[in-house]
């Protein structure tokens, strides 16, 4: 009697589970914009909110603004439904999100999509150190400045639909700007390096001004020292044609001043000799003459 019974709690219980997840909450679904969620102002912009299953009701609200801010209804269950805006202005910048009905209830809310709109402000300035033309694996410094004062600036990079880096501004005495500067790297050739900046103010995070002048990073590749083969000696102890004639000119005026040396030497010498014998014969000659007196 009692297994009887444990069967059949754990069959009521399995049974509950199941019951449960088939009348659950639907799951949330997808908000996206195909042309990227950061948008210059004044143009079109298509939000598209997609579903796993059927749904003929969809709605999409805006964080600050009414709910639901559009509601969109299809005759028959659609995967997906998308919202137009016309001509995007600085009031639709913002966080979006959606959800839809079937028949077990409303869904979820999806993800939040932040919008944000550009081309409210003057564009900043950007430029880069140490260079424009740099090697590959080489770190760069991307500087974005504004005389505006833009809270924070941020750096986007072509291809990438969010942005690479937000940082906070710091105002300059020396040039009476407000700028960031952006650690970028290490960068290689496999990659197109353009970057463009932006500025905006705290109080409206998604209103941005307008895009900087774009800045793109020409990225070489980095040059190995070349190896040379055993066979073949490095450049530098290689011995190179050599000019002898100064070693010649002084050999040839050593051996000159030597010869001079020993030209000096023997003359010396023989009128050293000649003087002796001179003396001698000198002698000889006073004592001949002596004896010729005495007797």
């Amino acid at each position: 009697m009692t297994f009887i019974f444990i069967v059949l709690l754990y069959l009521g219980l399995n049974l509950g589970h199941e019951t449960s997840v088939l009348a659950g909450t639907p799951p949330k679904p997808t908000l996206s914009v195909q042309s990227g969620s950061v948008v210059a102002r004044r143009k079109p912009v298509t939000i598209s909110c997609e579903v796993t299953t059927g749904a003929r009701e969809y709605r999409l609200y805006k964080e600050g603004g009414p709910h639901p801010w559009r509601t969109q209804n299809t005759l028959e269950a659609t995967n997906k439904a998308e919202f137009l805006i016309p001509s995007i202005e600085q009031q639709y910048g913002g966080r979006y999100r959606c959800y839809y009905k079937t028949a077990a209830g409303w869904s979820e809310h999806s993800d939040p999509l932040e919008l944000v709109v550009t081309g409210l402000y003057s564009k900043p300035s950007l430029s880069v150190q140490p260079s424009s033309v740099v090697t590959s694996g080489e770190n760069i410094t991307c500087q974005c400045g504004s005389q505006l004062g833009f809270s924070r600036f941020v750096l986007t990079k072509e291809g990438e639909q969010k942005p690479s880096l937000i940082l906070d501004s710091v105002f300059i005495n020396s040039t009476g700007q407000f700028q960031s500067l952006f650690p970028v790297g290490p960068v290689t050739p496999s990659q197109k390096w353009t970057f463009r900046c932006y500025g905006y103010h705290a109080i409206s995070p998604q209103v941005w001004s307008e895009p900087s002048d774009p800045l793109e990073i020409h990225v070489s590749e980095a040059v190995e020292p070349l190896r040379l083969s055993p066979n073949i000696s490095d450049p530098k102890t290689v011995s190179q044609p050599q000019d002898y004639t100064k070693e010649n000119l002084i050999r040839i005026g050593v051996s000159v001043l030597v010869l001079v040396l020993l030209g000096i030497l023997l003359y010396e010498d023989q009128h050293s000799q000649r003087r002796i014998q001179y003396t001698a014969s000198r002698e000889n000659s006073a004592s001949v003459k002596v004896a010729e007196t005495s007797e």
